[in-house]
């Protein structure tokens, strides 16, 4: 039988949700939900479901929900998670929530506690690490063909004009980036920062953030909303001991350079995925055979807690800036 789901917040991000859940064959949409009554109307004629507007008047109804995407936006790109999510997860509903899992603190801590006392699965739409190539990268890296992990250089730039608070590019942008390089190498012990303002800027558009790991690499994040499309979204290499990898554009081409021979084994398109836009079907694909299958809340992947630990690096990055020092997690 298809999981009934939902969708809160379908605009441009929470109509990808629904494509994806309208394309899968085990997954039923039965409910959108958007503030924006034409919205939410528009998105139940193009992809199916009855049409709420409100979290509220969505579970008053009865509907059966097996699963929610929670693809609201708001202030850098989190201030609106917090209030539905928390609807849901107090309704016993699981929840796919978009990143950042929200640009204030306490209100993350708050979704993923709730998530853990009723042990319900709580996950973030991480999509950068659910793509054939990352999924290749890691299995190297647990295989120990890198080694002994020694650093990661993280570069992800576009080129985004919004101008609104000094910290968007680092909360609307770098949940991606952190939870990239915490999935390759573990938690984040100290962070230092460094940012500066493009030429017209008002807001901090680019960063450079360096890193020390619990396990002892060390690594660094180069970020910018000031970037050409030319050049490249995103690039993440890993070193270890014994090689690395490159990884390029999230998805589209892997390399492995093993540090004692001039041999090289490289991927192209792997899976057949070209674009960005394409990761979304890999992640929200993974989440619903995760819920089939009967995950527990503490084995989901990409989880709440995942996004939330990559929130803590970009605070602490904010603190390092602001203060002049290095932060300790």
């Amino acid at each position: 039988m298809a999981l009934k789901v939902g969708i809160v917040g379908v605009g441009n991000i929470g109509s990808i949700h629904a494509g994806v859940y309208r394309d899968h064959p085990k997954t039923e949409i039965v409910a959108v939900c958007d503030i924006v009554k034409e919205k939410a109307d528009a998105a139940a004629a193009k992809f199916g479901g009855r049409a709420f507007y409100s979290v509220r008047e969505m579970l008053e109804s009865g509907i059966q929900l097996d699963a929610c995407s929670v693809a609201t936006k708001g202030e850098e790109n989190g201030g609106e998670h917090f209030a539905p999510t928390m609807e849901l997860l107090n309704a016993g509903i699981p929840v796919l929530g978009e990143k950042p899992i929200s640009n204030r603190i306490e209100e993350g801590e708050q979704m993923v506690a709730l998530a853990r006392e009723k042990r319900i699965p709580y996950a973030i739409n991480l999509n950068h690490r659910f793509t054939p190539a990352a999924q290749r990268a890691k299995e190297w890296v647990e295989a120990g063909r890198l080694g002994k992990l020694h650093m990661i250089n993280m570069r992800m730039w576009i080129n985004n004009p919004v101008e609104t608070s000094p910290w968007f590019h680092l909360r609307a942008l770098h949940p991606h980036s952190f939870d990239v390089i915490r999935y390759f190498c573990g938690d984040v012990k100290r962070v230092a920062a460094f940012m500066m303002k493009g030429e017209g800027r008002s807001i901090w558009s680019n960063t450079q953030i360096i890193l020390e790991f619990e396990n002892g690499a060390i690594g660094n994040l180069v970020g910018s909303y000031d970037a050409g499309a030319s050049y490249g979204l995103e690039r993440c290499e890993v070193v270890g001991s014994q090689g690395r990898f490159v990884l390029e554009d999230a998805c589209e081409h892997l390399t492995f350079y093993p540090r004692r021979s001039i041999e090289t084994e490289t991927y192209n398109y792997l899976g057949g995925m070209r674009s960005f836009n394409e990761t979304f079907k890999s992640r929200i694909s993974d989440w619903i055979e995760q819920l089939d299958a009967g995950v527990t809340y503490d084995k989901v992947n990409g989880s709440g807690e995942d996004a939330l630990k990559a929130q803590y690096i970009i605070e602490a990055a904010i603190r390092s800036f602001e203060t002049s020092t290095i932060v300790e997690l």
